[in-house]
């Protein structure tokens, strides 16, 4: 008897807890704000570069290309890369494209009086003997090379230098010749493409080196 009191008991209360449960009226949860009035919201510096980027990203625009065909220019000789080098560092940033390159010319190295070569040694040893008579000291008989039995009556950096001795020596009875003197050296020409409607003044950028001459070349 005593159990089934105490069973009816727990089914009545168990249906009492249902029956409050679905007929409870809904409570809306109020939310409550991530920080206090006047304090500003914690923001990650993660979510801050993001923003900045997006930002960015909307407001930058993408750079103006022009169409106008480029127009191309070569400066040079430089007779050193170091010459060279700093006019490249100088235009770089003003030029759509540069680049250098390596060329060679002939520069003179001053003037040679000389008799001309002998067939053999002992002639050549024979007319240094006059010269010494004749009071030349300052000669050489040139023992090898391609210059062999020629004998050399110096070199000058003047041509008036070198016509003067020649006199002199032709004066006494020879025939000397003279020479210019030439060497094959290297230089550098700096090539650039440019925007026509906006040319580069480059003699302004490199007023020291006034020898530097420009032409037109194909662009590259």
């Amino acid at each position: 008897m005593f159990l089934r009191v105490l069973f009816l008991l727990l089914l009545a209360m168990n249906v009492g807890v249902a029956s409050w449960l679905y007929f409870a009226p809904e409570t809306t949860e109020r939310e409550v704000a991530a920080t206090d009035v006047g304090i500003s919201r914690l923001e990650l510096l993660a979510e801050r570069e993001r923003l900045g980027d997006a930002a960015s990203a909307e407001l930058v625009e993408a750079p103006a290309v022009s169409d106008t065909p480029d127009q191309c220019r070569s400066i040079g000789p430089f007779a050193t890369q170091a010459d060279m080098r700093a006019a490249m560092n100088k235009l770089t940033s003003r030029v759509r494209r540069i680049q250098y390159r390596e060329a060679r010319t002939t520069q003179p190295r001053g003037f040679w009086v000389f008799v001309p070569a002998m067939a053999s040694r002992e002639q050549a040893l024979g007319v240094a003997r006059q010269l010494s008579a004749k009071g030349v000291r300052d000669y050489y008989v040139v023992t090898a090379g391609d210059q062999q039995n020629t004998i050399s009556l110096g070199l000058f950096r003047e041509q008036a230098n070198a016509e003067r001795r020649r006199a002199e020596i032709a004066a006494l009875g020879f025939s000397p010749q003279l020479l210019q003197r030439t060497e094959d050296l290297p230089v550098y020409w700096v090539d650039f493409a440019e925007d026509p409607q906006r040319p580069v003044a480059w003699r302004a950028e490199m007023p020291d080196l006034i020898d530097l001459k420009e032409q037109p070349v194909q662009c590259f």
